[in-house]
């Protein structure tokens, strides 16, 4: 699907606001609302834009750990990528699963009550004997930067920026 500058500004303005006015968007994208709305509707239907979501700050509900874990499979075939993947998309506190290239398989973000509850749930991974090999801890000490707003355009081309190449 080729995007192009009104598009991206829609992508843009939705992210930073997903309960923003039809009037709104349209005056943010430069066109009329039910033009707008419309690719918007586009938008949605090719999976493009995948949800609406509020931003909570959990800080401000309970104290809570954010832990960074490094993870290595003691096996690379397929069964065992999968295996350890349903796992973790069933574990609530796993906030964050990437698939990584390098010297590790998996990075997780994981937000916990404190460090005894991450422990109780590295435990309970090796329990179940998903095939960890290894795996390193690292507790967010300070947030520095954490952004949900993706920066569509500048790795999103344009119509423009590729009838130029």
């Amino acid at each position: 699907m080729k995007f192009d500058a009104i598009d991206l500004r829609i992508l843009d303005a939705v992210q930073r606001d997903g309960r923003i006015t039809k009037l709104a968007l349209a005056e943010k994208a430069g066109l009329s609302p039910t033009p707008c709305w419309m690719r918007l509707r586009k938008l949605e239907k090719a999976g493009i834009i995948t949800g609406y979501h509020a931003r909570i700050a959990p800080r401000r509900i309970a104290p809570v750990a954010s832990v960074m874990m490094e993870v290595t499979l003691a096996n690379h075939r397929q069964s065992d990528f999968e295996r350890f993947e349903r796992a973790v998309a069933a574990i609530p506190e796993i906030v964050a699963c990437w698939s990584v290239g390098g010297g590790v398989d998996y990075i997780l973000k994981i937000m916990a009550a404190d460090i005894d509850a991450y422990q109780r749930l590295v435990d309970g991974l090796l329990d179940r004997e998903l095939g960890i090999d290894r795996y390193f801890t690292y507790i967010v000490t300070k947030t520095v930067k954490e952004e949900t707003v993706l920066p569509v355009s500048s790795f999103a081309a344009s119509d423009e920026d590729q009838s130029a190449l």
